[in-house]
């Protein structure tokens, strides 16, 4: 308590604090001034400071050895005096009260001697306002037997030197604030990329903001141009919902319009605020951060807000950290934009190929041909496919690809024998710059191409000795070397082969390694040719024709029943192949509504007639051949039923016996068959 006996406050004026503390006064003054080297000591300290608890801390100790106080602090004028920070011992029992507010009131430093008395005499106080920022909200207090009134004008000055540390301090906390944020915001935002969504990346961005800003909560709003809205996600009230706003209300309406930051100290006193959603949630929205959103080319494609500062009001660092998560999140946003479309794209590819791929036909090979391939789709063993020419070897390749996992996956195909055997290595395995005269840069291979998924190998008995090595090395290991090259590269790919010639003649003549052969016939897939399965031949053809109706643009056609018959008895040479080119010749080029007898005249092959058999025989002979050819293929057809079998030749059962007795064949078949 202040002693009722003591001196009136002695002050240094303003006027001559300026005079002899200010900042051209110690560029003049003598560098061996003990006071003028203690000051600058401490702005020095200051910036190695670990904040401003951390530098009372170190120095005011040293601040009471320079005066010989028994006692100094820094007090805060507030609601009460707060000490920022103290050393020593206070030998009273309270603060001089009056001193200390006249020294912030009249901006000088003073002084006052309490009175000698029983527990408390002698004491002197001196009190200096500490300048922070331009303002003095501080003041630098000692309390020591020895202070005088000369020994105001030194206090003034290290209160002056305190409140340019404080300043610095300030200042590298904020730049520490700054970095800590800027940190946090790349943390963040490297973490953006593992979303494949839109609407869970905004979900994060929202959280994250709003964990950086030590806010309530955080919204994004994305600008739908097009109709005059943005759409909001995690809006308060609607968690779950799309809530659609007006692009031109409100304070992320007028954020959009201006491209301006925004804060709101008190939402309720601005009346640009809804308070609606407050009503309807329940919710009390004090404060709001709103910044405008920028894509990498500068265009606003929406608003981020900031609601409720847990502790104080959104500041000017809290606008630039959330512009600067801000561009983090349009640059994530735009990329996993961009991910989504060619997702779509891909999975939509992906859905009309599968389609495309379809294996068509009702008899019984192709019913088990269908069975096999559902059962290995699921596995990654090679298979081989074996088959004449355009039987659809490659169609049973893809379904094996987009029936089982592989099916997101590239399916890569490359038919050996259409590639020069110098290239074919190139080509399968790619090559290193410089590898070869016209090696100008590094090649990826297919197997490269098709990672995670399949290569088909159409034509693999063309493959030469050196690709077959290769290609049995990367069966085994699952590893690929570049032509040129030395480094081994993991490669995940199903390989699928396939050939129309007989691989076990070729082992045999040493054409095709004999351990690569085995290897690849784990499994072997033999595709029977066309004329082999008459019951499949309508319905390809009519699949064919429906497809290509489609690509020219006009209504589907029908097949008229003679047309079906002549489709029926073509022995198809060219197998699937030659049907469906047929069929695309039709659709495009047929002028009736049906596909008659006449639109059929490309049927027959340079070198064959409708039945397949060639023209280099005899008259006698070919007729022969051409009615056992029918009369196998009419029997096949009913499944060995020789009643209906003679029924569709037009002639009787015991004459359709006789018939074959005369061509030589066995007669086969019953009714029951």
């Amino acid at each position: 308590m202040e002693s009722a006996a003591h001196q009136a406050p002695l002050a240094v004026s303003q006027p001559e604090w300026q005079t002899w503390s200010s900042l051209p006064w110690l560029s003049r003054a003598n560098p061996a001034n003990a006071e003028l080297q203690f000051c600058i000591r401490l702005i020095e300290s200051a910036a190695g400071a670990g904040g401003l608890a951390a530098f009372l801390k170190q120095e005011l100790p040293e601040v009471a050895s320079e005066f010989a106080a028994q006692w100094v602090a820094v007090l805060h004028r507030g609601s009460d005096w707060e000490r920022l920070g103290e050393f020593g011992r206070l030998p009273v029992e309270s603060l001089p009260q009056q001193l200390l507010t006249e020294a912030l009131d009249r901006d000088a430093a003073g002084m006052l001697t309490l009175a000698p008395s029983a527990n408390a005499g002698g004491w002197n106080f001196c009190a200096a306002p500490i300048h922070k920022g331009g303002k003095s909200s501080e003041l630098l207090v000692l309390c020591g037997r020895g202070l005088t009134a000369k020994s105001l004008p030194n206090v003034l000055a290290v209160a002056w030197a305190l409140g340019w540390s404080f300043d610095v301090t300030q200042h590298r906390d904020m730049l520490a604030q700054r970095i800590d944020r800027l940190r946090t915001t790349l943390h963040i935002a490297s973490r953006f990329g593992a979303a494949r969504d839109s609407k869970s990346l905004l979900e994060q961005i929202a959280r994250e903001a709003a964990r950086l800003l030590d806010a309530d909560r955080s919204s994004i709003f994305i600008w739908d141009r097009g109709h005059h809205e943005v759409v909001a996600y995690l809006a308060l009230g609607y968690e779950g919902q799309v809530l659609r706003i007006p692009d031109n209300t409100g304070i992320v309406g007028e954020c959009l319009q201006t491209g301006q930051a925004i804060i709101v100290d008190d939402a309720y006193r601005d009346p640009r605020f809804n308070r609606q959603v407050d009503v309807k949630s329940g919710y009390k929205t004090r404060n709001i951060l709103c910044v405008p959103l920028v894509d990498p080319q500068g265009q606003r494609i929406g608003a981020f807000e900031a609601i409720n500062k847990r502790h104080g009001d959104f500041t000017a660092d809290d606008q630039e950290s959330l512009a600067e998560l801000g561009v983090q999140a349009a640059a994530a946003l735009a990329t996993t934009r961009e991910y989504e479309q060619l997702d779509r794209k891909h999975k939509h590819l992906t859905e009309q190929v599968t389609q495309g791929v379809s294996i068509i036909g009702t008899s019984p090979a192709i019913a088990a041909l269908r069975t096999t391939v559902e059962r290995l789709a699921g596995t990654d063993l090679p298979v081989l496919i074996l088959g004449e020419s355009g039987t659809g070897k490659e169609v049973v390749a893809q379904s094996l690809h987009y029936s089982g996992p592989r099916r997101e996956s590239p399916f890569i195909a490359v038919n050996c024998a259409a590639v020069t055997e110098s290239l074919l290595e190139s080509e399968l395995f790619g090559h290193e710059k410089g590898a070869f005269t016209d090696a100008r840069e590094t090649h990826h291979g297919k197997f490269e191409l098709a990672e995670g998924g399949t290569l088909f190998l159409d034509e693999i008995g063309d493959m030469s000795a050196g690709g077959q090595a290769k290609l049995l090395r990367v069966l085994e290991q699952k590893v690929i070397t570049r032509v040129g090259g030395v480094e081994a590269i993991r490669t995940n790919v199903r390989v699928v082969a396939a050939t129309n010639v007989n691989l076990s003649n070729a082992v045999r003549d040493k054409k095709f390694r004999e351990d690569l052969y085995y290897r690849l016939s784990v499994v072997a897939l033999e595709l029977p040719p066309l004329r082999e399965r008459p019951d499949d031949i309508l319905p390809l053809a009519e699949h064919f024709l429906e497809r290509f109706c489609v690509q020219a643009r006009r209504p589907a056609l029908a097949i008229s029943p003679e047309a079906r018959t002549r489709l029926s008895a073509h022995a198809w040479p060219g197998n699937v192949r030659e049907l469906r080119n047929l069929m695309e010749r039709v659709a495009f080029l047929s002028p009736g509504q049906k596909v008659e007898v006449s639109d059929l005249e490309f049927i027959l092959s340079p070198s064959r007639d409708a039945t397949g058999i060639a023209t280099d025989r005899g008259l006698a002979d070919a007729t022969i051949l051409f009615q056992q050819d029918y009369i196998r293929r009419m029997i096949k057809r009913v499944q060995g039923n020789m009643t209906e079998a003679a029924r569709l030749l037009g002639l009787h059962r015991s004459n359709l016996y006789r018939k074959m007795r005369h061509l030589g064949m066995s007669e086969a078949g019953d009714e029951d068959v």
